[in-house]
C-alpha cells in the first residue's frame, strides 16, 4: 500500500481536514463513508464541508 492510501485509512472523525492535504478520493464523495450529502458553513474565511452521514469535516 502506498502513502496515499494510508491517509484515507486512518481518518479521525474528530479532526477537520484541509482539502489540499487530503483531496477527495472520489470527487464529491465523503472519504470515510462514501456519502454525497454534506452540510456546509463559512467562517474565518474558510468553507467547511461536513458529511451528514458520518460527520467527517473538511475545509475546502
Amino acid at each position: 500500500m502506498g502513502k496515499l492510501e494510508d491517509k484515507y485509512e486512518n481518518i479521525d472523525l474528530n479532526k477537520i481536514y484541509e482539502y489540499k492535504d487530503l483531496p477527495d478520493k472520489i470527487a464529491g464523495r465523503c472519504d470515510y463513508c462514501g456519502s454525497v450529502k454534506f452540510k456546509s458553513s463559512v467562517g474565518g474565511g474558510k468553507f467547511l464541508r461536513e458529511c451528514t452521514n458520518c460527520g467527517m469535516k473538511k475545509n475546502i
